[in-house]
């Protein structure tokens, strides 16, 4: 079965080089020129989507809006399509939730290796390692691909940020560098101005209610990168 990526973009003639460009590499694609249009596609399939890509800058919404709006919905990975420069926009965008951006103007094929990326990354669990992760009174499950509390409750994770948790917990005490986790979670390098990372530190402190002035889990060594400071047992049951 194709993997069905929905597409919002309010240029018309990137919306169906990108339909065809997918399209030949086995995606089937679902196109909206708004917000409107965008949301009754996505209620329409939002239980059939594999990954949805949101252009910033819209006619009657912007992709911002939106991107909190599937949060609420769903764990399906997002992309965001920015044209500003602007930091700002990628970190806006990570806070509420996306996977992954790209700035304009950009390649189609960038952007069909960020989204081979995604879905590789979402999709490559070795069957021979352990399914559950147990540390703090929280337990990961790599085949289901949640975190749930003490209580079983399941944490708000989005797909870029449970990739990074895992990482973390497959590696408790060893000091990972900002150019590891980055390659782990987006398959690129950080540049030296790049704080996506660091957004996602903080959001998944707060998501495990790790204090953010000190905390106890999730460390930051100065100059050196983060460790996982927790203890981890690992088993399948």
């Amino acid at each position: 079965m194709m993997r069905k990526i929905l597409v919002v973009d309010d240029d018309q003639k990137t919306r169906n080089l990108l339909k065809t460009y997918l399209e030949k590499n086995q995606y089937e694609v679902r196109l909206a020129s708004d917000g409107n249009s965008f949301l009754a596609e996505f209620q329409r399939y939002v239980d059939e989507l594999s990954l949805v890509i949101l252009d910033v800058m819209l006619p009657d919404t912007d992709g911002f809006t939106l991107c909190r709006t599937v949060r609420q919905r769903s764990d399906v990975p997002i992309v965001m399509l920015t044209a500003s420069s602007d930091e700002t926009d990628r970190i806006v965008g990570l806070e509420l939730g996306a996977d992954d951006y790209i700035a304009k103007p950009y390649s189609p094929r960038e952007l069909l290796a960020r989204i081979k990326a995604i879905h590789r990354r979402a999709g490559n669990d070795n069957p021979a390692s352990p399914r559950f992760y147990h540390f703090v009174g929280f337990t990961l499950d790599t085949v289901e691909r949640t975190v749930t509390d003490s209580e079983g409750a399941i944490l708000p994770l989005t797909g870029l940020d449970f990739q990074l948790l895992k990482y973390f917990v497959e590696h408790p005490g060893s000091v990972l560098d900002r150019s590891v986790l980055c390659e782990e979670t987006r398959g690129r390098d950080a540049g030296p101005f790049d704080r996506s990372l660091d957004v996602q530190i903080s959001r998944l402190r707060t998501r495990l209610g790790d204090d953010g002035k000190q905390p106890a889990v999730i460390k930051t060594v100065r100059g050196a990168g983060y460790v996982f400071s927790a203890s981890v047992s690992a088993g399948n049951a």
